[in-house]
């Protein structure tokens, strides 16, 4: 059984594997009911809930993981650039929807606000998660005719897209995962670089499967990449008539 290294913590990980296996299972019946003439329904309540799990966990596990980050603004930049990546992909493949502000943009924008937010007294930040949550739900009912506000959560009229998760509200869950950090993690972690080597090797917690830290350390890559595959195999099982 392989150990974690000291800052990490087996329930963090199992909890963000447990966020990617329900965002590729969502992504799937997304696919199918796109390209395919199966008998699927996105848009039924049950995948809806279990698509916006998916994202308020990686929303909120970004938050707390801030915490842990030598370098957020240098993770924040590079997965702004991610996020940019699939705004040009998606505008070539399907230019009336395409991502202008999906979960990549928003995670990377919260990253690089991190060196901010982390010095906002607990207080500050319980208090803005609730009034931004609340000004989201009130936001996403406003339209204004110009897209530069997309990014507050102001849609304008026509606006459609493939994903989109702007500041308000979901900058309010972020705050919430760095509140669980402060108040959860933290402590714990300093714990761990307060003892020696040999002890600190012996208070390493254990992951439950290895390959559950592995996707959990590899969890960007694993979402940049699943959507090809998935299409790849949707269209190649097309190709020789085994779903139509």
């Amino acid at each position: 059984m392989k150990h974690l290294s000291p800052n990490r913590f087996s329930i963090i990980d199992s909890l963000r594997t447990l966020a990617l296996a329900l965002m590729i299972t969502y992504h799937l019946v997304y696919d199918l009911d796109q390209w395919t003439n199966l008998a699927v329904d996105v848009d039924a309540l049950f995948w809806f809930i279990l698509g916006k799990t998916a994202a308020l966990l990686f929303i909120f596990l970004s938050g707390l993981s801030s915490g842990f980050s030598k370098h957020p603004l240098k993770n924040g930049l590079r997965v702004i650039f991610f996020g940019m990546i699939i705004t040009l992909v998606t505008y070539v493949a399907f230019p009336e929807q395409y991502v202008r502000f999906g979960i990549l943009h928003f995670l990377g924008v919260m990253m690089v606000l991190y060196p901010l937010i982390q010095k906002l007294p607990n207080g500050v930040l319980i208090l803005g998660s609730v009034l931004i949550i609340a000004s989201g739900l009130i936001i996403k009912d406003q339209a204004v005719n110009t897209p530069l506000l997309l990014p507050l959560g102001f849609m304008y009229p026509g606006f459609a897209t493939m994903d989109f998760y702007p500041l308000f509200p979901y900058s309010g869950v972020t705050l919430l995962g760095v509140l669980c950090y402060r108040y959860v993690f933290a402590n714990r972690k300093e714990s761990k670089t307060s003892v020696s080597s040999a002890k600190r090797d012996e208070q390493k917690q254990k992951a439950a499967y290895p390959i559950v830290t592995w996707v959990s350390r590899h969890s960007l890559w694993i979402y940049l990449i699943h959507q090809p595959i998935l299409l790849g195999l949707i269209f190649a099982l097309k190709a020789v008539a085994v779903i139509s």
